[in-house]
């Protein structure tokens, strides 16, 4: 996915370091974060679930981004020609388009599975198991081959065949024809893409619909009694916990959404256009939109990892070099089942059972924070 700065004035010794140091930043962070990722998940036994399968495939993907196509295209733009000769530069195109893909996919099947997860708590495990979603991870990969090794290294994809010329100071680039541009496109971004955003908006009505439940609970209910003495704590102060969770959720979702669509947006875009009309863009932009959807797999171990409690806690248990893990606690269903021993009796007020006002109040107001601070975390179902 390489456009390479072309017939362009040539970069001066200074910029090409400012340019060199930014960009070699950005792989260090790349290659670090979603190491980070996999290493966590191998060694946490918390984080070993089938629902992080797809967060692997997406951390090796973001990787091989990093690694196998960043590497070399920092060399490629700042000379501004290809060194590395004419096999490697279709080889290195089609990882190109392949582990970009690949990242893309996996960021569209965490999605579904988290609706999946989210929608149909009780059917997850039945639904999601080890086998079928190994199978997807591995349906997700050789698509993103197909869609770029085969066209790629059998010349599908070229203009014309001055494509084909090589010199000693020729560019690397990914010239596309209009029908795969088309197709690529639609298949690598703008389909997931759609799938996504459906997804997220779902999601999110879902998650404004259990807040909205709530709130019209309290309202026609009975309000817990205050817990700590203070009897004159405005019940508005609940009410405006529920509309934080709203915002949270809110927040969230934006995160998400707006960080892919920013990323990779421009390059498709742009890239579709690039195939109808070659000099409309100038290489330039070309080369900032291609790095610019680079930054992803950056963002990603961020965004779909630091982000969860689980994730956060592993992290620093490995760059502590701790290995053993105390779990981390989550009430279930039947932990709501049982009687809770609290200090109501201190304050005359016995809200210690299931049958309580307060007590039910309790119990809805964590599973609204679980929709909205783990919609990317498994624990949803465990509130």
């Amino acid at each position: 996915m390489d456009k390479v700065l072309e017939e362009q004035e040539p970069l001066n010794t200074v910029e090409k370091i400012v340019i060199g140091l930014i960009l070699s930043l950005i792989i260090v962070f790349a290659i670090a974060g979603n190491m980070l990722v996999i290493v966590a998940i191998l060694t946490d036994r918390n984080l070993r679930k089938t629902s992080n399968y797809f967060i692997v495939s997406l951390a090796v993907a973001d990787t091989l981004v990093a690694s196998l196509v960043m590497t070399f295209a920092v060399a490629n733009d700042i000379l501004g020609y290809w060194v590395f000769g004419e096999t490697f530069c279709n080889m290195w195109l089609s990882f190109d388009v392949m582990c970009s893909t690949a990242s893309i996919l996996n960021l569209c099947a965490i999605s579904l599975d988290r609706y999946i997860h989210i929608r149909s708590p009780l059917h997850y495990e039945r639904r999601m198991t080890p086998r079928r979603t190994l199978a997807g991870v591995a349906s997700l990969w050789l698509l993103s081959a197909l869609i770029s090794f085969l066209p790629i290294q059998l010349g599908w994809h070229r203009l014309n065949q001055d494509d084909l010329d090589f010199d000693d100071h020729f560019s690397c680039l990914l010239t596309l024809n209009t029908m795969y541009a088309v197709i690529s496109s639609s298949v690598s971004f703008f389909i997931p893409c759609f799938v996504m955003v459906f997804i997220y908006v779902k999601l999110y009505q879902y998650a404004r619909m259990h807040v909205k439940n709530i709130k019209r609970t309290w309202a026609t209910g009975h309000p817990p009694p205050p817990c700590s003495g203070s009897a004159n704590q405005p019940l508005e102060s609940n009410r405006g916990q529920y509309k934080l969770q709203d915002h949270k959720a809110a927040v969230t979702l934006g995160v998400i959404m707006g960080t892919f669509l920013f990323c990779w947006v421009p390059f498709f875009t742009i890239n579709i256009i690039g195939s109808f009309c070659g000099t409309c863009i100038p290489p330039v932009v070309f080369a900032i939109f291609t790095w610019l959807g680079y930054l992803n797999s950056t963002m990603n171990p961020v965004i779909y990892s630091i982000f969860n409690v689980e994730f956060r806690e592993a992290f620093k248990r490995v760059l502590t070099f701790r290995q053993c893990c105390q779990r981390l606690c989550y009430r279930t269903d039947y932990d709501f089942d049982k009687p809770i021993r609290t200090n109501g009796a201190a304050h005359g007020i016995e809200y210690g059972t299931v049958n309580s006002p307060n007590y039910q109040h309790k119990k809805n107001k964590i599973k609204t924070d679980a929709i909205t601070d783990n919609l990317l975390s498994e624990k949803i179902t465990s509130v």
